[in-house]
C-alpha cells in the first residue's frame, strides 16, 4: 500500500507511555507490583545449584548420623566467604554455547555451534559488561558460515571496541531493491541463532562467498559520550545468479545482475573498503539486557577507490535504543524501542554492500522475515518490544510481544522511503541463564508480510 504510515503509527503508539513515566504519575502496574514481596531472582544456574546443594546437604546429614559431623564454621567467616564467592561469580566470564542443528531448502542440514561470552574488564562500578558472539556452522550443501561479533568496554569504560568479522561460503536468495520487491510465499523457516537462512519462494537464488572485517575503536570523551575511527571491508567473490540466463530472448535477468550492469560493477566480484568517523552515546545500565538508559550511534563511512573500493561512495548510518520502565518494583517490566537507518549519500555502492534487513551488527533485526529480505539505497527499520516476567518472584522466565516495520528505497523505480512499509509482529520467551549479567536465551515466533519464522538466540535482540 502506497503512503503506508504503519511505521509512524508504530512509534506513536509506543511513545504514549512516556508522559506517565516522566510526570511522576504512578501507573496501575506500579501499584500492583508494589504488593509483590521482595524475593530473590532465580536463573537456570541457581536451579541446578539448589539441586546440588540439596544433594550435598543430604550427604552431610547422612555423615552426621554416622558420627562424622564437622565443627561448624564461625558465622561471620561463613558470611564473608559467601560474599567473596558472590563477587567472584559476578565478575567471572559467563559462557553459553548452543548447538546449531536445523534444516531449510537453501542450506540443507546445518550443524555447528554458536557461543556467547559475557565478561567485565574492570571494576563493576565503573566498567560496563562486554560481550562476544561466535558461530561456526557447516551445511550439507558445502557451505561454511563463521563470524565473531564483539562489543568490548575496556577498564573504566575508557574505550569501546566494536567488531564484526565474518567469512561465509554462502547461498541465500535475493529479492531486489526496495520494500515493494517480490513477495515471499507463506512457508515456515527455522534457525537456532535468530537469523533465518531459508529460501522462500519468490526470490532469486544466489551463491557467493564473502568476507567482512568491520572494526571500530571509540575513546570516551566525557561521561557516556564516545568518538572514534573505524575500518570497514566488504568483499564478495564467486557470485553466481542461479536464474540468470543471457541466452534467452528476452533476457532472463536478475535483480543483482541488472543493478550491477546499470551501475558499472562486475557482477561476479566487487569490494567496498572504507574508513569511518563515529560518535556514540551509551547510558544503558546493562548492554546485555537494559532496563533503562539510552544508546545512540552515528557512523559516517567513506569508501574511496584508492583504498580498494570498486567505486567511490559514502554512507551514513544511525542507531537509537531506549527503554521505558513500567514498574519500579519489577525493572524487567518495560517497553523497549529500537530504530536504525542506513543511507547512501554519494556515489554508488555494489548490490550486496547496500544495507539490508538483518545486516545490523548483531544481525537480529527483521524477525518475521529471512535475512536480506529487504534492501535499498536507503533503508529504515524500527521495532517496539513489550517485555515482562512470567514469574513475578523468581523471574526465571520472561515474555515479549513485539512489532517491527521496514521501509527501503529503490532509486531506479523512483520509490522513496515510506512509499511502501512492511510490518511484522510476534511473541517470544526469555529464559534467564545468568542473573548477574542478565544473559537470556531467546525464543521468538514472528509473522511478516507473507512470511513467518522461528528464531533462537542469545543474548537479547536489542
Amino acid at each position: 500500500m502506497r503512503r503506508n504510515y504503519t511505521f509512524l503509527l508504530l512509534f506513536l503508539i509506543g511513545f504514549l507511555s512516556f508522559p506517565k513515566e516522566f510526570s511522576g504519575q504512578v501507573s496501575s502496574q506500579e501499584k500492583d507490583s508494589s504488593k509483590v514481596k521482595d524475593c530473590e531472582i532465580v536463573d537456570i544456574r541457581d536451579v541446578f545449584s539448589d539441586i546440588s546443594a540439596d544433594m550435598k546437604k543430604h550427604k552431610e546429614e547422612k555423615s552426621k548420623n554416622k558420627g562424622d559431623s564437622k565443627k561448624k564454621e564461625n558465622p561471620k567467616k561463613e558470611e564473608k566467604k559467601k560474599e567473596k564467592e558472590k563477587k567472584k561469580k559476578e565478575n567471572k566470564v559467563s559462557l553459553l554455547v548452543l548447538p546449531t542443528i536445523s534444516y531449510n531448502p537453501s542450506n540443507g542440514l546445518l550443524y555447528g555451534a554458536t557461543g556467547t561470552g559475557v565478561f567485565r574488564l574492570g571494576p563493576k562500578k565503573t566498567t560496563q559488561m562486554s560481550s562476544a558472539n561466535a558461530r561456526v556452522v557447516y551445511t550439507t550443501h558445502n557451505q561454511l558460515m563463521t563470524y565473531i561479533k564483539s562489543n568490548v568496554y575496556t577498564k573504566n569504560d575508557d574505550y569501546f571496541l566494536e567488531g564484526d568479522w565474518r567469512f561465509y561460503l554462502y547461498k541465500l536468495p535475493t529479492y531486489g531493491i526496495g520494500t515493494n520487491a517480490p513477495d515471499t510465499t507463506f512457508a515456515p523457516n527455522f534457525d537456532f541463532i535468530g537469523v533465518d537462512h531459508a529460501g522462500g519462494g519468490g526470490g532469486y537464488p544466489m551463491k557467493y562467498n564473502y568476507a567482512i572485517f568491520h572494526q571500530i575503536v571509540n575513546k570516551k570523551i566525557i561521561n557516556d559520550l564516545y568518538a572514534g575511527l573505524g575500518y570497514h571491508l566488504d568483499t564478495y567473490w564467486k557470485i553466481e545468479d542461479e536464474l540468470l540466463n543471457l541466452d534467452t530472448m528476452p533476457l532472463q535477468a536478475t535483480p543483482h545482475w541488472a543493478y550491477s550492469k546499470l551501475h558499472g560493477f562486475d557482477s561476479s566480484a566487487y569490494t567496498t573498503s572504507g574508513i569511518s568517523v563515529n560518535f556514540m552515546f551509551d547510558s544503558r545500565d546493562n548492554p546485555m539486557d537494559a532496563y533503562k538508559g539510552y544508546y545512540f550511534k552515528l557512523n559516517y563511512r567513506m569508501n574511496p577507490t584508492w583504498l580498494g573500493s570498486s567505486r567511490n561512495s559514502t554512507e551514513l548510518f544511525f542507531e537509537f535504543k531506549t527503554y521505558v520502565g513500567l514498574s519500579k518494583k519489577i525493572p524487567r517490566h518495560l517497553i523497549a524501542f529500537w530504530v536504525w537507518g542506513n543511507f547512501m549519500t554519494t556515489g554508488r555502492l555494489p548490490y550486496y554492500s547496500l544495507m539490508a534487513l538483518g545486516d545490523d551488527q548483531k544481525a537480529t533485526s527483521g524477525r518475521g522475515y529471512i535475512a536480506g529480505r529487504f534492501r535499498g539505497e536507503s533503508i529504515l527499520y524500527g521495532e517496539v518490544e513489550y517485555r515482562f516476567p512470567l514469574m513475578r518472584c523468581a523471574q526465571t522466565l520472561g515474555g515479549v510481544i513485539f512489532v517491527n516495520a521496514t521501509t527501503a528505497s529503490n532509486d531506479f523505480k523512483g520509490e522513496k522511503l515510506f512509499d511502501y512499509v512492511r510490518p511484522a509482529a510476534g511473541i517470544g520467551l526469555r529464559i534467564l541463564m545468568n542473573k548477574n549479567v542478565r544473559l537470556n536465551i531467546t525464543i521468538d515466533y514472528a509473522i511478516g508480510w507473507n512470511s513467518q519464522g522461528v528464531y533462537f538466540g542469545s543474548p537479547d535482540v536489542f
